[in-house]
């Protein structure tokens, strides 16, 4: 993948080759569905219209997940108000675990990759006997070794996003995966903050991420807008997660943060130009620049008539449009040497025109 640091190594989800061609996008469904399960499903539609290569949600037992005097993050009071707890929030936003049985198989019938957060051991295993192709670590469990553990045991590759952590943390989340046995990590590059501003993105940290642990790296962007996943890209961004949904206007946590469809639409259809733009680290012109290439170059071309046997000299010589004769470079070269024949004014110098001094 351009950008992508070489010491990284490539690995395969449900086909995807993640670290080398293009971008793998990630619709980040979340609980924006509102526990409706045939929002859910619309929304796996939509991330299809839209080209993401992957949607995701997450999978949770609220009464398995918070305490009932668990508060809810800041942002969440200013989105769904402070009287209810955040138990009860996350209660009204969770996906019965038969449920998800559905949803793989709408994504199956789309063609889009299924991929799931799972936030406690029995979700692991649910993801598990549902055959889930990939895992995919919230920021808030990598610093959890026994969790890590569990998922990594499965065999499965992760996508471990790192907001709020340090190196240290980092590093010992990588770790215990690779204990296990399983080295196919990406490393998410995350800013724990909805929305996050785009001075906190910290896009740099994906290539110290790929240098230090050798995996292969992309961005979850809790930013407003496509500026900073499209910089990423540019950098080296193998994988980029963003938050949709069908209707800001709707009820709960992280309506307001996230892209509307036509905005994912627009961000994924970036992402393949900023693709396209990258190229390739060897300089060459392309097909269209060798077409300009005879009229926008220039040639020697005689700057009066010069007469047969006269000295091509600055005097008679000069540059024009089109690259049709001797070539520039040459300029230093034919000075003293003289005209074989009548070159006419503005006549661009062949070399049967020309002879050295000496002939």
């Amino acid at each position: 993948m351009p950008g992508q640091p070489e010491c990284t190594q490539p690995l395969t989800v449900a086909g995807i080759r993640v670290g080398v061609g293009r971008t793998m996008v990630i619709a980040e469904a979340g609980v924006n569905h509102n526990g409706d399960l045939g929002l859910a499903m619309e929304m796996v539609r939509v991330a299809k219209s839209c080209g993401a290569d992957c949607i995701k949600l997450q999978t949770f037992c609220a009464d398995d997940l918070v305490t009932s005097t668990g508060p809810k993050a800041a942002y969440q009071i200013k989105s769904t108000g402070p009287s209810e707890s955040q138990l009860e929030m996350l209660r009204k936003l969770e996906l019965r675990h038969e449920e998800f049985a559905d949803l793989i198989s709408v994504c199956r019938d789309e063609e889009i990759l299924f991929m799931s957060t799972p936030y406690g051991f029995r979700d692991v295993e649910l993801l598990a006997d549902l055959g889930v192709e990939a895992y995919k670590v919230a920021s808030a469990m990598l610093v959890e070794p026994e969790f890590l553990r569990r998922i990594a045991l499965k065999g499965k590759p992760m996508i471990l996003s790192t907001g709020m952590a340090n190196l240290a943390e980092i590093d010992e989340a990588v770790r215990t995966v690779r204990e296990t046995g399983n080295d196919q990590i990406v490393l998410l590059q995350c800013t724990t903050d909805y929305p996050a501003m785009v001075a906190d993105a910290n896009l740099r940290a994906m290539k110290g991420l790929a240098r230090t642990f050798g995996c292969v790296v992309g961005f979850s962007d809790h930013t407003q807008g496509s500026v900073a996943s499209i910089v990423a890209v540019g950098m080296g961004a193998a994988v980029i997660e963003k938050h949709f949904t069908l209707d800001r206007t709707l009820p709960g946590p992280d309506q307001s943060n996230s892209a509307t469809p036509s905005e994912l639409a627009a961000l994924v259809q970036a992402i393949r130009d900023a693709e396209l733009a990258l190229g390739s680290p060897i300089k060459t012109p392309t097909n269209a620049e060798l077409g300009n290439m005879a009229s926008m170059r220039r040639s020697l071309v005689s700057q009066r008539p010069i007469r047969a046997g006269e000295i091509i000299s600055e005097a008679n010589l000069t540059l024009k449009r089109p690259a049709v004769g001797i070539a520039p470079r040459c300029w230093s070269q034919i000075i003293g040497w003289h005209a074989k024949v009548d070159i006419r004014e503005n006549q661009p110098l062949q070399w049967w025109m020309v002879e050295p001094p000496d002939h």
